[in-house]
């Protein structure tokens, strides 16, 4: 392609950009597609990206440690059926024209030199986006069900993404995995702070992968799964736990150690209603397993890893913060909660943690679980407990979430009697994103491990 085509055709994108602007938002607005997000904390290297084939360029490429800010462990997926394609018939089908998957109302793959039927190691498109989004990227693994891209340099992001599909015995499976920094402090202000960028990538993918479903002929079953896992930028090789952005949050930390608990253990020993107690217990059933004892790698397991490093809340509404290299049991907690945009801090600690086996009603259930008590300063008293249930003569796992509490009787007027009125409809809120939450990543992550690829270890 001339020069001159190459300008005509960036100016034909950009020209389309405010049309296709709103376009997108309403298709966003009016889609019917569900969209389960989850966030969680990310840890090095399990989320690290994978290094580069041996026959793959690295001159030019601009990789995760030329980046900035945190990097983004994001998995996009979805199950099709209905479709009589193979996996490679799906990825060579795609790979011919790689422009036919992209939301064409203000997006485009443009590939760079030679036209060609199909995709190789070296070659290298520019996903064209006006504004500061331009993407250029090259092509560093290829095999008949998967690709995978490396950014180059001038690119938002520093990384790398993977296009792949598979199949079980029920359909066809497809996912986009990407690992990526910002590519300057400005791109990481736009992605994590202005948010703008976190919109327009997420509405990228989300719409490749319909569009993919097209080409299948298919249908979409359970809309899309995106888990994005973000791994802090002072947890990265070379990265400073010292900034002083953190420092704040460790001095409340600290201060944790010197409190107690801000009611009375021994009051909640009989589950005493006339004290003014709320005495909550939900159940979630989680995916069985084979009976007898929890499975490697299954419902149980996976489970146990979220409980163990605390993803059980989304780290939007509530945001804990603890010394990764001290034990559960005794554990201090920061946590950052947030409601209508304010950020409360409050702390709690972790009373003993346990693995039994005990026998319920004639069965055997296997136990693992753990509890913790509102620290001084904090808006509410009470103890929250967790437990994670197998019953091992049918498999059947189960999340339990137990709390008993009221409204602190000490601390700031204004948050305790803001509690009073709203804090009651935000706790069950909160116990049921956090039943829902457990259910769905533990769901997602046994689909990652169908799919035969590595496990993140650290939840």
């Amino acid at each position: 392609m001339s020069h001159t085509q190459t300008r005509r055709k960036r100016w034909a994108t950009a020209a389309r950009w405010p049309v296709g602007v709103g376009i997108a938002y309403w298709r966003y607005l009016w889609s019917v597609t569900p969209v389960h997000r989850w966030e969680m904390r990310g840890y090095w290297p399990d989320d690290a990206p994978p290094p580069l084939p041996a026959d793959a360029d690295p001159d030019g490429l601009q990789t995760a440690e030329d980046g900035v800010g945190p990097l983004i462990h994001r998995i996009y997926r979805t199950r099709i059926v209905g479709s009589s394609l193979e996996p490679e018939e799906l990825m060579e089908l795609m790979t011919t024209d790689l422009d036919q998957v992209a939301p064409s109302e203000f997006a485009t793959f443009q590939r760079i030199g030679e036209e060609s039927d199909a995709v190789a190691v070296g070659d290298e498109y520019v996903v064209r986006m006006p504004g500061p989004w331009d993407g250029p990227v090259r092509i560093v693994a290829v095999d008949p069900t998967s690709f995978r891209l490396a950014t180059l340099a001038d690119h938002l992001e520093a990384g790398q993404i993977e296009f792949r599909a598979g199949a079980d015995y029920r359909s066809l499976w497809f996912e986009i995995e990407s690992w990526a920094r910002s590519g300057d402090r400005l791109s990481d202000f736009l992605y994590d702070h202005l948010r703008i960028s976190k919109e327009v990538q997420l509405h990228m993918w989300s719409s490749v992968l319909r569009r993919l479903v097209g080409l299948t002929e298919g249908t979409m079953e359970g809309g899309l799964v995106i888990v994005t896992r973000l791994v802090p930028e002072e947890a990265l090789p070379g990265g400073d736990p010292d900034r002083q952005a953190d420092r704040g949050r460790r001095a409340r930390l600290a201060d944790l150690a010197g409190r107690g608990a801000n009611f009375d253990p021994a009051l909640l020993a009989d589950r005493p209603d006339e004290r003014g107690w709320h005495h909550d217990d939900m159940v979630v059933a989680l995916p069985t397993e084979p009976s007898g004892p929890p499975s490697d790698g299954g419902s149980w397991r996976v489970a146990r890893a979220l409980m163990d490093s605390y993803q059980l809340a989304d780290p939007g509404v509530v945001d804990a913060t603890y010394e990764e290299s001290a034990p559960l049991a005794g554990r201090d907690m920061l946590l950052r909660i947030s409601f209508k945009g304010l950020p409360l801090w409050v702390g709690v600690r972790v009373g003993r943690d346990y693995e039994e086996t005990r026998e319920v009603e004639g069965r055997k259930v296997h136990v693992f679980g753990w509890s913790y008590d509102t620290l001084e300063g904090h808006f509410e008293e009470g103890r929250m407990h967790y437990e994670l249930w197998k019953w091992l003569d049918t498999g059947e796992v189960e999340f339990h979430l137990r709390a008993i509490s009221r409204p602190a009787r000490r601390g700031a007027l204004s948050i305790r009697i803001g509690f009073r009125l709203f804090g009651r409809t935000q706790q069950l809120r909160f116990y049921r994103q956090v039943c829902r939450r457990v259910r769905r990543l533990t769901e997602a992550q046994l689909e990652t491990e169908r799919a035969g690829r590595r496990q993140p270890s650290r939840g």
